[in-house]
């Protein structure tokens, strides 16, 4: 079995996930800017962080072989201070142009506040003026389906933006069809007690079909599972799906989607 990870949390992981991601078949991580499990307080913790994406966690992933790409961003958890959003997003030029870096995300709502949609357009500005892929965080704790609807009207409303050059993830069985009526991608992430079980994933594959979708464990500092997306490839093989098909979704797809950027290969 080959497959990618395209959202994952590595900064909130042991180093033995990379060891056990590297035997199971992995062939590369992207890794999105993320919550540190706590707010941070000023630009130069930012600063800091989008050094160890690019500099200290490529070193740590090759070790296992792995290729480590990463996205930049001020998680849309930490957006409710418009000033210190402004200031972060000021950071991310000076990044774009390091080897590792695929594009802008997981950019965001999720409260779905008036704040939060202010920095969504803001880091939308960003990836459009620098031309830059999107990865999208959709909303947990409040209502996913409002949210979702949100941020694709604010894509929507940006006429530089190319819909085929973003990622909407945690997509579920109500926001899907939405994310992909709009051009987009969407992204199933799989967690053992939220978001998607494999079992749904797998449903949701079914129902809507397997175009421009992708699945991912975006582990993190909770309870997640490094390993979720082998593990769904073996349900889909329990429902007979053949393995030219499990490839297409968990190794091919991602390839075509990142691969819009230049810096993406995988060997």
């Amino acid at each position: 079995m080959r497959y990618l990870e395209p959202h994952a949390h590595m900064v909130s992981r042991v180093t033995d996930d990379y060891l056990q991601m590297a035997t199971a078949g992995c062939a590369a991580i992207c890794e999105p800017a993320f919550w540190a499990g706590f707010d941070r307080c000023s630009p130069q913790g930012f600063y800091d962080y989008f050094c160890q994406l690019t500099e200290h966690e490529p070193k740590r992933a090759a070790k296992y072989g792995l290729p480590h790409y990463c996205w930049l961003c001020i998680n849309p958890k930490e957006s409710e201070d418009v000033q210190l959003a402004e200031e972060v997003i000021g950071l991310i030029p000076q990044f774009l142009d390091r080897p590792n870096v695929l594009g802008i995300g997981e950019i965001g709502l999720n409260k779905n506040s008036r704040n939060e949609l202010r920095v969504l357009e803001r880091h939308i500005d960003l990836a459009a003026r620098t031309d830059q892929l999107i990865l999208v965080h959709t909303p947990h704790l409040e209502d996913k389906l409002k949210g979702t609807r949100l941020i694709l009207d604010a894509l929507k409303a940006d006429s530089r933006i190319q819909p085929d050059r973003v990622i909407i993830d945690h997509v579920e069985e109500h926001t899907v069809r939405m994310v992909l009526d709009r051009g987009h991608w969407a992204g199933m992430t799989l967690y053992p007690i939220s978001k998607c079980s494999s079992a749904r994933a797998v449903d949701i594959l079914e129902n809507f079909g397997s175009e421009r979708l992708w699945m991912n464990s975006a582990c993190d500092w909770g309870e997640s599972v490094p390993l979720a997306v082998p593990h769904t490839a073996l349900e889909m093989r329990r429902r007979a799906w053949t393995a030219d098909a499990i490839d297409q979704v968990i190794y091919r797809n991602p390839i075509r989607f990142l691969s819009q950027c230049p810096k993406f290969k995988v060997t």
